[in-house]
């Protein structure tokens, strides 16, 4: 599993972390400062990339929070079988199967090129190239 660790101020909306196990894209960011002893605390709010769930947490803005590495590649079409399709990357020849998500079905032929991402052993279709 490819991670790293941050601190909660440095995340930003639009950025990646890992809640509850799962790669998740940050929607919203809000912090609170309490009294004179207390320390600002910050709920983030993200929606999981390849499940799409709603997740949050609430924690001090100095605590650590681990984010996934998202690596973003390319690949080719081999085949379309039902409700996945196989794929070979471009760079090192690996072919896989992935599900296909409901946007990208009547843009998928044999043949063509798409992007998709790697996240803490997971892959998803993201969109076609071209």
């Amino acid at each position: 599993m490819s991670k790293k660790v941050v601190e909660v101020k440095t995340l930003k909306v639009g950025k990646y972390v890992i809640i509850d196990g799962e790669a998740s894209k940050i929607t919203n960011i809000s912090t609170s400062s309490p009294g004179k002893h207390g320390s600002a605390k910050a709920r983030v709010e993200a929606v999981g990339i390849f499940d799409n769930q709603k997740r949050s947490f609430v924690k001090p803005v100095d605590s650590k929070v681990d984010i996934p590495i998202i690596d973003k590649r390319t690949a080719q079409v081999l085949a379309i079988m039902g409700e996945d399709v196989q794929l070979m990357d471009l760079e090192n020849y690996e072919t896989f199967e992935t599900p296909i998500p409901d946007e990208l079905r009547d843009q998928l032929v044999e043949g063509v090129e798409v992007e998709y991402i790697e996240a803490l052993g997971q892959r998803k279709l993201m969109r076609t190239k071209g």
